[in-house]
């Protein structure tokens, strides 16, 4: 895995980088105010799988291995689990969701080509077969891992019914490993007249009427005999909605939220979208500097902020469940560097202030803007990137207690050339402060031997005067590097299999001032923590009444061990808004090699056309189908 450039990160490194960082040309510092007690309108609770990924169907043997398990994978998300006493959120959908079928005589370690297909649509909606395996590796999962699993709309024929309930079936059956928390009833319906599934005709109130009638008979006939609660399904599932009938709004009026013969069956809203699309982004050319820009990425996310008010408006949870840095398939050099581990840990920050309950960062076997690469790819082996260790960063900061919060935090006196490339956010534990997160990302890549700093200027309560705060760091030499990142002194590029590796001890700290002053430097290009009273990942335990609130929110197949994180690690996914007044139901590797073909301020309200163009996320693939598998 480990690339014949990197090197082996001695303990020192970062002692030195803090050295040469100080010597460093300095910028003007920046300021800003915190407050002791989390402040009113704080997004809700953080859940521990809260920072997820999502995995196209027709990719998940090389994620989780054929006849043989795929450690790197298995480790590196049983690393993320550790930080939080929970794995992270995993939706296993998109494209090839709405291709495949389950056939129990299709005994490969692969999905298969169906040599009798008869379906409609550009990819026929029967395309693929897959067997007993297909479920055996997903199983492979860390135990207790938070599943949304999507399941076939797209299938049309008349034993439609019967089809996806037999899927349903065979998950739950067979995947006893995972917690299933919910299942995703068709992918971007809102492109099923373009892709040829349904006929022009196909608005949300049709496309209400056919996810009622499966989600009910897969309860019936599935769920209600395992004792797992009507609200189980996730709507809509779509990759853009400004200018068709699939806004979370006219959903509402479709009656997509609404009880179906008395049964409510809705447990969240499910979208998509990405930062940048490539061939569909208008009006904006990929490059580093526009895609680090903090600014450019919320300005791309402003419709769905709506989005998220909506679902919030119907007392219904909002779920980014795919996303990415650049889609489809990233652009080497770009996102397969350090600037995306600053993307992630922001973007994941970011979204949980905004309300989201879970984000999923879309992975194909031959993306450049996944996590890691689970096998050969454009002459590379497994390794792990940058991405991942901001999902890492993410997870040691919000910790095992259930009971975090994040706040962005409004910035002054930035300075010059930096307003688009500072963001800073506090995250409260139980209601009072634990952190502060500043990220600076403008680019400076490995070749700028001296590198600025911004000074960080934190005015907090004088109550907090002479209080010892300990800083991690989320660094590498430059934007544009590939490997050998650290966070908070670890790595998990030093073997083969993604093990976490404590490469620099360096316990770096600052006091707060008499006046309540916090002060500290980041650099360009780098990420700081900075923790109250003890190193980052000590002392934080979990909440016991915070943890089963979480889990009742979405009860899963492991739902009789989900009340407590300590206890295990599958613990059902936070989804509800709070204080929602809806009820919760009834009492009571690929063959074919390849990718999805889908692909700050809550103020922002408007959506430009390239924005709207970049949550269009599968038109191309759609049009030429050169990436689907």
């Amino acid at each position: 895995m480990v690339s014949p450039r990197s090197r082996v990160i001695a303990g020192t490194v970062a002692i030195t980088g803090l050295i040469a960082s100080a010597l460093a040309q300095s910028a003007s510092s920046l300021s800003f105010e915190v407050s002791e007690s989390a402040p009113s309108g704080i997004a809700q609770t953080v859940d521990l799988s809260f920072g997820g990924f999502g995995i196209e169907p027709s990719n998940l043997f090389a994620y989780t291995g054929q006849d043989e398990p795929n450690r790197l994978s298995i480790t590196l998300l049983e690393n993320l689990g550790n930080y939080t006493g929970k794995p992270p959120h995993i939706r296993l959908g998109g494209n090839t969701q709405d291709y495949m079928i389950y056939d129990g005589s299709q005994d490969e370690w692969a999905q298969i080509t169906n040599p009798d297909e008869k379906g409609e649509g550009n990819i026929a909606w029967d395309n693929m077969l897959i067997g007993p395996r297909f479920f055996e590796a997903a199983n492979r999962f860390p135990t207790g891992t938070p599943f949304t699993w999507g399941l076939n709309l797209a299938y049309n024929k008349d034993d439609y019914i019967d089809r996806i309930v037999d899927m349903a079936s065979q998950i739950i059956e067979r995947c006893d490993n995972l917690d299933i928390v919910s299942f995703e009833i068709g992918n971007e319906p809102d492109l099923y007249s373009t892709n040829g599934f349904r006929n022009g005709s196909y608005v949300s109130s049709v496309y209400s009427e056919e996810w009622h009638e499966r989600a009910a008979a897969v309860y019936e006939q599935v769920l209600k005999p395992a004792g797992l609660p009507t609200n189980f399904f996730e709507a809509s599932g779509t990759s853009h909605t400004s200018g068709t009938t699939f806004e979370i709004e006219q959903m509402d009026q479709s009656g997509v939220d609404a009880k179906f013969n008395g049964v409510e069956y809705l447990t969240s809203w499910n979208q998509h979208c990405y930062s940048y699309f490539v061939d569909v982004t208008q009006g904006k050319a990929l490059t580093m500097d526009l895609i680090m820009s903090f600014d450019y990425v919320e300005s791309q996310f402003a419709d769905w902020v709506t989005q998220i008010e909506q679902a919030h408006e119907t007392g219904f949870p909002y779920a980014l469940r795919e996303m990415g840095m650049v889609g489809p398939l990233g652009v080497a050099n770009v996102s397969d560097t350090f600037g995306g581990a600053l993307y992630t840990l922001n973007f994941l920050l970011w979204a949980a202030s905004l309300n989201m309950s879970s984000v999923q960062f879309h992975m194909t076997a031959n993306s450049f803007t996944t996590a890691w690469q689970p096998g050969t790819n454009a002459g590379s082996g497994p390794h792990v990137r940058p991405i991942y260790y901001g999902h890492a960063a993410f997870n040691e900061i919000i910790g095992p207690t259930c009971a975090a919060q994040i706040y962005q935090d409004t910035l002054s006196n930035v300075p010059s050339g930096y307003s688009e490339y500072i963001r800073a956010y506090s995250i409260y534990q139980g209601g009072s402060l634990q952190s502060i997160t500043v990220l600076n990302s403008k680019v400076s890549n490995t070749t700028e031997a001296e590198k600025a700093n911004v000074t960080v200027s934190v005015s907090l309560p004088t109550s907090l005067a002479g209080k010892m705060v300990h800083l991690a760091r989320l660094t590498n030499e430059g934007t544009d590097a590939k490997f050998n990142t650290t966070w908070n002194g670890v790595s998990f590029e030093q073997d083969s299999v993604g093990t976490q590796t404590q490469v620099d001890d360096t316990d770096e700290t600052v006091t707060v001032g008499d006046d309540g002053t916090l002060s500290f430097s980041v650099r360009d290009a780098q990420a700081v923590v900075a923790n109250l009273e003890s190193p980052l990942g000590e002392g934080l335990e979990p909440d016991q009444s915070a943890c089963a609130a979480q889990a009742a929110r979405s009860p899963g197949t492991h739902r009789s061990t989900a009340a407590s994180s300590s206890e295990s690690s599958s613990s059902a996914s936070a989804t509800s808004k709070p204080g929602s007044n809806k009820s919760s139901g009834e009492d009571g590797s690929s063959s074919s090699g390849g990718a999805d073909s889908s692909a700050g301020s809550p103020a922002l309200a408007t959506m430009s056309t390239g924005a709207l163009m970049t949550c269009l996320v599968p038109f191309v693939s759609l049009m030429t189908g050169f990436f689907l598998f």
